[in-house]
């Protein structure tokens, strides 16, 4: 009988073999997973022996695994701002750079928004992190999606916020009655251009939806729609607040200028690149 370590070790050499980025930390967060056990309870039991029940329902998993499936959306969750959420493919999975994303804005909007709308809400991670730092305001959640609208309505059940976020089927603005107004619209819309997604990791190009990654040539056609529509939905003294390419921000921040936003500015992500615009009215 193999041990938990051996096993570890057997994944790892596989994984490696088949590109996984960081083998040995997917082997075991995946072991652990089918197992039910954290790691550090993993690491507790490396010289246990797996039955053969056990290794049932790890090699499925390795198995997904090594034909570059992402890890979150085999174990079918992801952490984001605190939040544990499911994941599938209906939606993208959440990114550290949008987590970053949430902390700029709640640094910056010092007053509480009385009303937020996130565009393309996905798994509706956005949504329900800006809901769990303002439990006043009032949050409505876009997307085209049927498929992910469901998801994320998912997972507000699943934090309890289910009647704390309105979910609407929309196109970004196209659903959203005119005369709305929102202290803060923020957005994470596709902005890779299809030579990006393309070039993608596999994990990126072959599981997650292409819809929600992609936004044509130069991948900055849905930011420019977006900063286009937004600002007659933003109250006095309201914020646009997007993730953007790094490619794109000369480009996006003439557009605002030209759009009559009051000031627009481009902030770096944790490893400097530019990522994120933020527009005021």
């Amino acid at each position: 009988m193999l041990s938990v370590l051996e096993i570890i070790k057997r994944t790892t050499g596989f994984f490696e073999q088949r590109g996984v980025e960081s083998p040995r930390l997917n082997a075991e967060l995946l072991i652990g997973h089918a197992l039910g056990l954290k790691r550090m309870q993993l690491y507790l039991q490396f010289e246990r022996p797996l039955t053969e029940t056990e290794l049932e329902k790890i090699r499925p998993l390795v198995k997904r695994r090594g034909g570059r499936e992402p890890l979150q959306y085999i174990m079918g969750e992801a952490e984001f701002s605190g939040l544990k959420l499911k994941v599938d493919r209906r939606a993208l999975i959440p990114r550290p750079e949008t987590e970053r994303l949430i902390e700029l804005v709640t640094q910056r909007v010092t007053t509480p928004p009385a009303r937020v709308l996130d565009l393309g809400t996905g798994s509706g991670a956005i949504a329900l992190a800006l809901a769990k730092a303002w439990p006043e305001a009032v949050v409505t959640a876009v997307d085209r999606s049927a498929e992910a609208l469901a998801l994320a309505r998912e997972n507000a059940e699943v934090v309890g916020f289910a009647g704390r976020v309105t979910f609407l089927v929309s196109d970004w603005f196209s659903g959203v009655p005119a005369g709305e107004s929102f202290q803060l619209i923020v957005a994470n819309p596709p902005y890779l251009s299809d030579a990006e997604t393309a070039a993608a990791q596999p994990e990126v190009k072959d599981f997650e939806p292409h819809l929600a990654l992609s936004a044509g040539v130069n991948g900055a056609a849905d930011l420019e729609k977006i900063i286009r529509a937004a600002r007659p939905y933003l109250a006095a003294g309201g914020l646009l607040a997007c993730e953007t390419g790094i490619a794109q921000h000369q480009h996006l921040l003439a557009l605002a200028t030209a759009q009559r936003y009051v000031r627009a500015e481009s902030l770096r992500d944790l490893t400097g690149r530019e990522r994120y615009l933020l527009a005021f009215v």
